[in-house]
């Protein structure tokens, strides 16, 4: 199984300096793949890996682009071959055109190969370097683990990074269970569970607001351009930025970690976050809940440990359909929060949507059939009680 472990370095300024350089040329030879690339499909000409390869030797012995032999030359060939792989999921419509790397957007990484690299009782050397990076190792490789790729980058905070792609004979299946459970996402919880129990949302993004609200205005204060000043100033605000994204993913993986171990099928609800988050009034809680990086650790999760997570149909009724006796309720407005049906089950909303989840979950892995919306019940106009203060004016 690969699994990729990411660890913090702190290069010596050498090192920063060798490592720029490499960024930078990665993203030019990135940029005039693409050009050439784009160029020639205007034409209508195809242009595969092993043209921009050779192209990429004719630029270096150009007195323009002679500064590209200053760098290893495995981080350039995996630029084209990254762009390659672009370009065949835009051919097979899994994702847009390939756009052009930023200086000031785009991610500051350079992949190398075993070629490139040589890593050794716990030392790790890249090619052009004549020293180790200072890897802080916050936990050990797997026994028997050997990188067979290595990405190194920096974000916008600053920071250093290291990931090392292993075949990681650690991953293992977990021992199989008998246990199932729904999981219905939210804002107030940031999910419930078909066991009644919730999961409190941290909201990491609104405990850091007012301090990112400083920083940002500290910001705008400063001249446009690229002052010292101002690259301190973005700099902090990147920080903040990278401290509420560390605390959201260390949260969010501790809790999928913990409902993979515990059971066998889990059911979620195939939210399309990319619409929701068109909502203005809840566009941040949304992005602040993460969803859908919940959704991506529980399926590359559920794969590692032998697990089976079922996507149930975004437009199947969970939240309107009675977990009792199955009737259909007319409308459930996002303020109600807690109903009776006609046939006396009193419904706390998140729970009995889990629960539904669940049950959806377990028909489509006994039966392997869809799930699809619930026709409405001849009852279900008078299928929700609502309290006197919930009912809608």
């Amino acid at each position: 199984m690969k699994r990729a472990f990411k660890y913090r370095f702190y290069p010596t300024d050498a090192q920063a300096a060798e490592l720029s350089r490499t960024f930078g040329c990665v993203r030019k030879v990135y940029n005039l793949a693409l050009a050439a690339r784009t160029a020639a499909w205007a034409r209508q000409e195809r242009v595969n890996y092993n043209a921009s390869s050779a192209m990429l030797t004719a630029w270096k012995k150009t007195e323009e682009l002679a500064y590209l032999n200053e760098v290893s030359s495995v981080p350039l060939q995996q630029a084209l071959r990254h762009l390659q792989v672009a370009f065949a999921n835009f051919f097979g419509k899994r994702s847009k055109y390939p756009r052009f790397k930023s200086l000031k957007k785009s991610r500051r990484s350079a992949e190398y190969t075993t070629s490139a690299f040589r890593f050794a009782d716990g030392r790790l050397t890249l090619a052009k370097m004549a020293e180790p990076l200072a890897i802080v190792w916050s936990r050990p490789l797997s026994e028997g683990a050997r990188p067979s790729t290595v990405t190194v980058s920096q974000d916008a905070a600053g920071r250093w990074f290291v990931s090392m792609l292993c075949e990681d004979p650690a991953v293992v299946p977990l021992p199989a269970t008998d246990t199932a459970v729904g999981m219905d996402a939210g804002l107030d919880h940031l999910v419930t569970l078909s066991t009644g129990e919730k999961i409190a949302n941290p909201r990491h993004e609104r405990r850091d607001r007012a301090r990112l609200a400083v920083a940002q205005r500290a910001l705008s204060r400063k001249a446009k351009g690229n002052g010292a000043n101002r690259a301190k100033a973005r700099r902090k605000v990147a920080k903040i930025h990278a401290r509420i994204a560390d605390r959201r993913r260390d949260g969010l993986h501790k809790l999928t970690t913990r409902l993979v171990r515990e059971n066998q099928t889990l059911v979620i609800e195939d939210l399309t976050v990319r619409n929701m988050v068109k909502n203005r009034s809840l566009a941040r809680a949304i992005s602040d809940a993460a969803w859908r990086e919940l959704r991506s650790m529980l399926e590359y999760k559920c794969a590692w440990y032998g697990r089976n997570l079922v996507v149930v149909d975004r437009w199947f009724p969970s939240s309107k359909l009675c977990s009792t006796c199955g009737a259909l309720a007319d409308k459930m407005p996002l303020s109600v929060r807690t109903w009776t049906c006609a046939c006396g089950a009193f419904h706390d909303r998140d729970v009995n949507a889990a629960q539904n989840l669940l049950a959806a979950g377990l028909a489509v892995t006994v039966w392997g059939a869809g799930v699809r919306p619930q026709r409405r019940t001849p009852g279900g106009q008078s299928a929700m009680k609502q309290k006197p203060s919930q009912r809608e004016p």
